[in-house]
């Protein structure tokens, strides 16, 4: 079995030529959105669009860092800050209205933990996937093989370690939940602080249509 193969499979596999050739495609379409001029928000947006395939109004604020981005999987209206980094080597699919904060990263890969193991240069990736209307904070580490559910909030600095349900606000690290999100949270804005009733009636307006 060829190493791609057995990457895909998400089983041991080294990066061999054939392996990093597939990485040279995406580094070079890297290296155009990095060195964009940052004001040119249409061609900053058909860049992202070829970096990630089949996209609809997905933004990337450069710089970004990624292995592949075709392994990246994303829904409508995706949205990443600036100095995001996704380790793609097994797949990363993210759902629609996700939001990541700057300094986010996600990670797929690994390595054994025995040295002489480690030292073979096989590898690992594991997937991770992102339901649909998820924010995750600044500085948010993603490690291997997580689930985060619909409609989950991650605070800021947070190290996700293990599945998280939907509907939650999690934090820390590790990232454990510290409660679930609620009807009650519906016009907060920031701690107890409501939204205004202005902003509050255009959103209302836009539930409606």
């Amino acid at each position: 079995m060829d190493m791609k193969k057995r990457r895909d499979m998400q089983l041991a596999y080294i990066s061999d030529e054939a392996v990093m050739e597939e990485q040279r495609i995406g580094r070079k379409i890297l290296q155009k959105l990095n060195f964009a001029d940052r004001s040119d928000f249409d061609g900053i947006a058909e860049i992202v669009k070829e970096l990630l395939g089949k996209s609809e109004g997905a933004w990337i604020n450069p710089p970004f860092y990624c292995d592949y981005g075709s392994h990246i999987e994303v829904g409508k209206n995706f949205f990443a800050n600036y100095n995001c980094t996704i380790i793609d080597v097994a797949k990363v699919k993210i759902g629609d209205n996700c939001q990541m904060a700057p300094n986010v990263s996600i990670y797929t890969a690994g390595h054994p933990i025995y040295p002489d193991t480690r030292n073979s240069a096989f590898e690992y990736g594991k997937e991770v996937t992102i339901g649909d209307n998820v924010w995750l904070g600044g500085n948010t580490v993603v490690c291997p093989g997580v689930h985060i559910g619909d409609n989950v909030v991650i605070g800021a600095g947070s190290v996700v370690t293990k599945d998280i349900p939907d509907w939650s606000i999690a934090a820390g690290n590790p990232c454990r939940v510290i409660r679930k999100i609620t009807d009650e949270d519906r016009r907060k804005l920031f701690h107890n602080e409501e939204i205004d009733d202005e902003a509050w009636d255009m959103i209302c307006a836009q539930a409606e249509k």
